[in-house]
């Protein structure tokens, strides 16, 4: 009998942390029927590509003092390889052309989503996939090139694990005025110099949990890049901030044509 009542307190604890566990997360799906990218071979890596004069390099194969977090990944050979955490930009952009060049690994491990995992993160929160999708069939909306979640890529062109991949991502950020969206995002993506997003508008937000929905923030946020456990290797990280010149290019449509003088006889 006495042993009965000396077990009581530890079901009750027991009870009691199950009902405190949070919830486990539950994967959103959008439920469109996606057709299957084609797969398009993509001309061989040529090297590194030279950033242009405007250019602000983030990584050019010495170090990561650029980010929040760059010590934690593993810098050898020019090459950084994620490990441990993600890092993020301490510089905060907006509209831009950002280049990156990086790698799965060579040597093939798992399938799906856990092989070869990063993502590019604009304004930390707008995600381009990177995932070794050579020959590894996953959800459309979330391999290499997907917006992730919300649009697959228009074609598959990613090369062999180990070789070197680039993205030109040229981000058009969406603008909110009053706390409220005035315009969403845009986002075009070359990968390996072929067209796999064209002017893709953004709904919001890029999640594994929940639908895409905008929550307001500055005009300017950093880019992130993702450790999902997967010793990615990246190199040449550089960004044109096109931010200013957009605003003065909208500001000059917002103004309209100047009427021409007349012509005197």
């Amino acid at each position: 009998m006495r042993s009965r009542i000396f077990a009581q307190p530890g079901l009750v604890l027991f009870a009691l942390a199950l009902l405190a566990a949070p919830a486990i997360a539950q994967e959103y799906k959008s439920g469109i029927v996606w057709p299957e990218p084609p797969v398009i071979t993509p001309a061989p890596y040529a090297g590194p590509v030279a950033p242009p004069e405007d250019a602000i390099v983030l990584f050019d194969g010495t170090n990561l003092d650029a980010f929040h977090g760059g010590d934690a990944w593993k810098i050898e050979d020019g090459v950084a390889i994620v490990r441990g955490r993600d890092i993020v930009s301490k510089e905060s952009f907006g509209d831009c052309h950002l280049h990156v060049e990086w790698a799965a690994p060579e040597e093939v491990k798992g399938r799906g989503q856990g092989r070869g995992n990063s993502g590019v993160f604009l304004m930390e929160r707008y995600e381009i996939q990177i995932l070794d999708s050579y020959q590894n069939d996953t959800y459309y909306d979330g391999q290499c090139g997907a917006l992730y979640k919300q649009r697959p890529p228009l074609a598959n062109a990613c090369r062999k694990p180990g070789e070197w991949q680039t993205f030109d991502i040229f981000f058009r950020a969406p603008r909110f005025q009053d706390g409220k969206l005035v315009t969403p995002g845009y986002v075009t993506v070359l990968h390996n110099g072929v067209l796999i997003q064209n002017n893709t508008r953004i709904e919001g937000v890029t999640s594994w949990t929940d639908p895409p929905k905008y929550h307001p923030h500055p005009a300017r946020q950093p880019l992130r890049f993702q450790n999902h456990g997967n010793p990615v290797r990246f190199r040449s990280i550089w960004v044109r901030d096109l931010m200013e010149r957009e605003d003065a290019n909208d500001a000059a449509v917002a103004e309209g044509p100047v009427e021409a003088p007349p012509v005197k006889d």
